[in-house]
């Protein structure tokens, strides 16, 4: 396909395409919008999510599907949802259907059992991912497939897999207790190859880094782009999206966005300067819907007002209202949670701040494989703690322990066959939920401030949590009352909200807005009640005249009023700032 109008990453696609970078940049967009550009072209295109929050459902009107469903107004379109949760009672079956007959009841419980945590959610979902790339698992002769990524922290980690995993099983005749018979894993052992090699077939595979002209998305992007070139993945291009030009010379809001956007540009990360580029300009519109996707590559109008109504008075209170109401609990789990990308380290690390000046001590930690919170604080502050649930770190701590305990009594044999087992890939799930269960415990007597990762990684950790209840409960179920046992496991303090508050971050747009509420309903189901929402980067608290910003305007006021008419129970705002809040001045001056 070939259109001038068209950026490089959609005129000369490979048959594989990853878009990737940090939550809220616009990775669903694009590729939503390129995969319908090379349908409208005539190419036969299969798109794929691999979010757990995907929102595909709501931008193309069509319900998400665990297999591939046709999209109404792109003949040549198809999606597809890899449904963690489908996959992985998917997968149980066929480890199940391994025992064959004659397998007793108990040894099937056994089974289900070992199959019920989180890791063989991973497994299940990554074995989904790696049969596309190994040209299995669907049919209809694809020429392109287009992938929408979770996430950078949770791609990462998707991508790293068909290595990890190959290395694990090659030579390995038993596989990881986390996964039950060693059966189920192996028999995939030639798909996860074909996946490693497509991955690493630049004729095959192209990784479009996605990014907003700001330094932060661009330089997780520069560090994603550094990790996939070490993991084979080298055929990379960057789209740099939302690049914004002012129309009112004399608005200082919009000349700000557009000198900080160009500034960012200037001073492009250098694993970055050097990749093919391709620009998308900020559009008036919100990109729902096939008109607007269309629009959004190639310019033009949707039919939408760019007259803003009158701004009314939001909804919502400042954040200084926020951290006075936290640090009258004296102490608590506060866990700030949502979409990737809309803020929630910034949120986190002021409140932190904000309860510090309250004459509180303060932990602050991340569950964010991709998160850097000492960045934002940028200096230190007495009273407050810095940390970070490091997955490797936390990886290879739970190993030495777990060697320590269980292998102690064990023969050389019987070490080497523990220590291989606990090389599985699975560990990892395993050793980041007992380091986040331990920062649940301290909140007990502190304050804990969690910046979490983004929203389908944490569910990942949530369905952790309510595993590890679940068993607890299992175990001790008869023994509680007759033997005066009474246990508290991480999920119960979760739902305590005495104990924990749990706050969602969104921007005032119509996806970040669907996946926190869709957020919302997932916590409830786990009787996690949120405490409340904060609305960040808010244009209408900033009194821009732009007529393009004006525009958007009219969109986020939409937001604003759906997120007062019932969504939250209280909202605070943050304001869109000329300079991003760095340093402990700059993020005590939020919440002073």
């Amino acid at each position: 396909m070939n259109s001038p109008l068209l950026p490089g990453f959609a005129t000369h696609p490979t048959r594989f395409l990853f878009f990737t970078g940090k939550g809220g940049v616009g990775k669903t967009s694009l590729s939503t919008a390129t995969a319908v550009a090379l349908a409208d072209g005539g190419q036969r295109v299969l798109l794929v999510s691999t979010d757990a929050a995907s929102n595909l459902d709501e931008m193309l009107g069509v319900p998400l599907s665990n297999r591939p469903v046709a999209v109404p107004g792109v003949p040549r379109l198809q999606m597809l949802n890899i449904d963690p949760d489908t996959a992985a009672e998917a997968y149980r079956q066929r480890v199940l259907a391994q025992l064959g007959a004659d397998a007793s009841e108990d040894e099937r419980t056994t089974v289900r059992e070992q199959l019920s945590g989180a890791c063989t959610t991973e497994i299940a979902a990554f074995d989904e991912f790696a049969a596309l790339l190994a040209g299995e698992g669907v049919e209809g002769g694809y020429d392109h497939v287009a992938f929408d990524t979770a996430p950078t922290g949770h791609t990462l980690r998707l991508l790293s897999l068909p290595k990890a995993w190959t290395g694990f099983l090659a030579g390995n005749d038993r596989g990881a207790s986390c996964l039950g018979p060693h059966s189920g894993l192996k028999m995939q052992e030639a798909r996860f190859n074909a996946a490693l090699r497509a991955l690493s077939d630049p004729a095959l595979t192209t990784v479009v880094l996605v990014t907003r002209p700001d330094p932060r998305p661009m330089q997780e992007a520069a560090r994603t782009a550094d990790e996939l070139r070490q993991l084979g993945l080298a055929n990379q291009r960057l789209a740099v999206n939302g690049v914004f030009h002012a129309t009112d010379a004399h608005d200082p809001i919009a000349q700000a966005i557009e000198r900080l956007g160009r500034e960012a540009l200037t001073h492009l990360p250098d694993a970055l300067a050097r990749l093919p580029r391709d620009e998308v300009p900020l559009r008036a519109f919100d990109t729902v819907g096939l008109p607007a996707l269309r629009a959004l590559l190639q310019g033009g109008e949707v039919g939408a007002s760019t007259v803003a109504p009158a701004v009314p008075a939001l909804p919502a209170e400042p954040l200084a209202r926020m951290a006075d109401e936290l640090a009258a609990t004296g102490h608590g789990l506060i866990m700030v949670m949502g979409k990737g990308g809309v803020g929630k380290t910034t949120i986190a690390a002021a409140l932190a701040v904000g309860l510090v000046q309250r004459g509180h001590s303060v932990h602050l930690t991340t569950t964010d494989p991709a998160a850097h919170v000492a960045d934002s604080l940028h200096g230190s502050l007495d009273g407050l703690k810095v940390g970070r649930i490091d997955p490797k770190a936390e990886t290879e701590a739970y190993i030495s322990k777990i060697m320590a305990t269980r292998g102690k009594d064990l023969d050389e044999q019987g070490k080497a066959l523990l220590l291989e087992d606990l090389q599985s890939p699975c560990t990892e799930e395993v050793a980041v939920f007992h380091a986040f269960s331990r920062v649940v415990n301290e909140a007990r007597s502190s304050f804990v401030v969690l910046d979490t990762a983004p929203t389908g990684h944490s569910l990942l950790l949530m369905d952790a949590t309510g595993a590890y209840h679940r068993q607890m409960t299992r175990q001790y179920e008869g023994q509680m009352e007759s033997k005066g046992l009474h246990i508290i496991t991480p999920l119960m303090r979760l739902q305590d909200p005495d104990t924990t508050r749990v706050v969602i971050v969104t921007l005032p747009e119509v996806t970040p807005v669907s996946q926190a509420a869709a957020l919302q309903d997932d916590l409830r189901r786990a009787k996690i009640e949120p405490w409340a929402w904060v609305i960040n980067k808010s244009i209408a608290a900033t009194g821009t005249n732009d007529p393009l910003l004006q525009a958007r305007l009219a969109g986020e006021l939409r937001q604003t009023s759906r997120i007062a008419s019932g969504l939250a129970q209280r909202t605070f705002v943050l304001p869109w700032l000329p300079e991003p809040p760095v340093g402990v001045a700059a993020l005590g001056a939020l919440v002073r």
